[in-house]
């Protein structure tokens, strides 16, 4: 009897995460953007790295953060970008001729800012 009443407690005090979990696994579902536990946001296109990395650069430019380098990464594009508070790291991946992966992480100090890495995506997306 002790247990069971120590297992509905539980169940009641875990009732409202299970709320919250819906809610942000339904976000992300309606985006289509994953998350790490590092704040770093990603996202697979089916379009050529060239294409994506255009579109990112135009989203970067719309949204106006300015890109400090472009560099050359195996598989595929580094892309360093700064805003007044953030600093924005962009990593676009060939896995293959027509298959790009974008991994983005903004942060701010040692806090990072999902919401700005998954605008930049939805971003981007909207350029492809």
């Amino acid at each position: 009897m002790k247990n069971i009443l120590i297992a509905l407690g539980f169940c009641a005090v875990l009732s409202g995460c299970e709320t919250i979990a819906v809610t942000a696994l339904g976000i992300g579902a309606s985006t289509g953007v994953s998350h790490t536990l590092t704040g770093i946001s990603y996202r697979t296109f089916t379009e050529p790295m060239p294409r994506v990395k255009g579109a990112s650069l135009k989203a970067l430019q719309r949204m106006q953060i300015k890109v400090a380098s472009t560099d050359k990464i195996e598989h595929g594009t580094s892309i360093t970008a700064k805003t007044a508070d953030r600093d924005i790291s962009i990593e676009l991946e060939a896995i293959s001729p027509n298959t790009t992966r974008i991994r983005v992480r903004a942060s701010s100090g040692l806090f990072s800012d999902s919401a700005t890495a998954t605008e930049i995506i939805m971003q981007t997306e909207r350029y492809l």
